[in-house]
């Protein structure tokens, strides 16, 4: 029964556990790396066409991003995860391969030009929808017999739609008889009393904790009246004549922010201005908003459903508008009249949200209001850390709007409020790990939650692992830093990576072939060595 450790190991994006016991194998969490990459990340230790089961906690792309490339190289098992963490993958992911398609192409015209090697995406939109075919949607609170040995529930995590923090049982067989194991992933835990979801729940019992630490050395603010905070804000720069833009996440941020923005009309805290118009320009988030309407008994809090109950739509107001095609997105920046425009991605590394920050970014009397976390190394990083100009689309801006964030905005949970969610087990884990977090903060945290608990804590790095039976570490992984190479060799050399998944995934089928009968096993040998006489040189 060995745990090991892949993504967001002294690290806060690309969050991946691999679990193996008996003849299985499975993952929680296949998150993609977003900003830069501090430790090299180990891979997983088998083929992926060997990869039984996948569970994900939610649908964020540092959670969920990788499934495509997963099923690319071979994956064909079940993944595991909420309904409505489902259904956001099922357009999440579609999104994420689309953008990979689109730089690659971008890329790609730059490399003819100079000669270059052809770049390839990670994945595309055939892997996006093949790895979704295999999506088994679960009930909060149900526990799942997965297969023999193994059953799986999911509890709400309160940080996303759909988020949950898993519960796992696992048995096998030793020679001193059957051994279990309770292991508790949490996920991205909320920090509570947000709009629209439920908070996190607590759990009991467990022998293993895998814990996150995003916000693991500091405390939020107190939270403000985000409503009124907002008012403030929009008076601001509608006052100067110009634009508020806010870059946000197309799934969560981007609907408590229209959440707020009703609150502002329907409570009339900016009389002032009160027909202002609201552009929400991102496809993604106008089909997230359809599917946080759609899990509204499951996934929504009491204030939410009272809401409901009233005939009131919590996330819509006169003055919402919905921008789906380029055009519709191109309009918005020829409209004089001051706006907020909500567009993704949050941390301003991809999407349209470029385009209006290139709009918006030279002009004194707009404003940028972040309202999520910036990963270091990322633009929306550099514009809170009073960057004067940027690079966007290969021209030079300079930065004269206002740059505002919009503190206690959060979707995670402080050290205070992870620090409880841990010492509501009851009954004391063996040993606490401390994920997704930076560097520093994971092993902060893990001496804090070790002083708090009395109970051992450790932050690992990727590719430790650990028998779960004895506790022990059986394998150090790497303390290696990062070599900094540019993006086009690594997208070059994903055909090769693709072509060794391929071999294998043969491997994995030519095991599974044993026992079939000898006419068979002949054709394909046969249908082997004729491919490798083709190829061979």
């Amino acid at each position: 029964m060995i745990l090991e450790f892949l993504g967001a190991a002294h690290e806060v994006t690309g969050s991946c556990h691999y679990l193996s016991f008996h003849d299985k194998h499975l993952l929680v969490d296949c998150g993609m790396e977003q900003g830069p990459n501090l430790y090299v990340n180990q891979d997983i230790p088998v083929n992926a066409a060997e990869i039984d089961y996948v569970f994900i906690t939610h649908a964020h792309i540092d959670h969920s991003g990788m499934l495509p490339l997963l099923h690319k190289h071979g994956f064909r098992g079940q993944v595991f995860a909420t309904t409505a963490t489902a259904q956001l993958c099922n357009i999440m992911l579609k999104d994420s391969a689309h953008i990979q398609m689109f730089e690659a192409e971008w890329r790609n015209r730059k490399a003819r030009r100079a000669g270059q090697e052809e770049v390839v995406p990670i994945y595309d939109m055939d892997d996006a929808i093949g790895v979704l075919e295999h999506f088994v949607s679960c009930d909060y609170h149900n526990t799942i017999e997965v297969c023999e040995g193994l059953r799986v529930r999911f509890v709400d995590a309160g940080h996303l739609l759909g988020s949950a923090s898993i519960e796992m049982w696992i048995e096998e067989k030793t020679d001193e008889g059957i051994e279990s194991r309770k292991l508790v992933f949490s996920g991205d835990l909320g920090p509570g009393n947000r709009p629209l979801i439920r908070d996190p729940e607590y759990i009991k019992d467990a022998d293993y904790v895998l814990v996150e630490s995003t916000y693991g050395d500091r405390l939020h603010t107190t939270m403000p009246d985000f409503a009124k905070e907002l008012a403030r804000v929009l008076r601001d720069t509608f006052i100067r004549g110009g634009n508020l833009v806010i870059p946000a996440f197309s799934v969560g941020r981007t609907q408590e922010m229209l959440y707020f923005l009703r609150r502002v009309k329907t409570e009339e805290l900016l009389p002032e201005f009160e027909d202002f118009e609201v552009y929400v320009d991102s496809p993604l988030a106008v089909e997230a908003t359809t599917i946080f309407n759609e899990n509204v008994s499951d996934c929504f809090d009491k204030d939410a459903l009272d809401l409901i109950g009233q005939g009131i739509n919590p996330i819509r107001f006169p003055g919402l508008r919905m921008a789906i095609t380029s055009d519709e997105s191109k309009m918005i920046n020829f409209n004089e009249k001051s706006k907020v425009i909500i567009s993704a991605s949050g941390m301003c590394e991809a999407g349209r949200i470029r385009h209006h920050l290139k709009h918006n970014l030279w002009r004194a009397d707009s404003t940028i209001l972040f309202v999520g976390y910036q990963v270091p190394g990322t633009l929306g990083n550099s514009l809170l850390n009073g960057a004067k100009e940027v690079r966007l689309f290969g021209e030079t801006i300079d930065v004269r709007a206002k740059i505002e964030n919009l503190p206690g905005i959060s979707g995670h949970a402080d050290q205070s409020q992870l620090t409880a969610w841990v010492k509501a087990f009851e009954k004391k884990p063996k040993k606490i790990f401390v994920v997704h977090g930076e560097d520093k903060v994971t092993e902060t945290f893990a001496k804090h939650l070790e002083q708090e608990t009395g109970v051992c804590a450790y932050a690992p790095y990727s590719g430790d692992a650990f028998n779960l039976l004895t506790g022990e570490c059986i394998r150090e992984g790497s303390r290696a830093v990062v070599e900094r190479k540019e993006k086009s060799v690594r997208a070059a050399s994903n055909v090769f990576a693709r072509l060794l998944a391929a071999g294998g995934r043969l491997m994995t089928v030519i095991q599974k072939c044993e026992g079939l009968p000898n006419k068979e096993l002949a054709k394909f040998a046969d249908q082997i060595n004729a491919l490798c006489g083709k190829w061979d040189r």
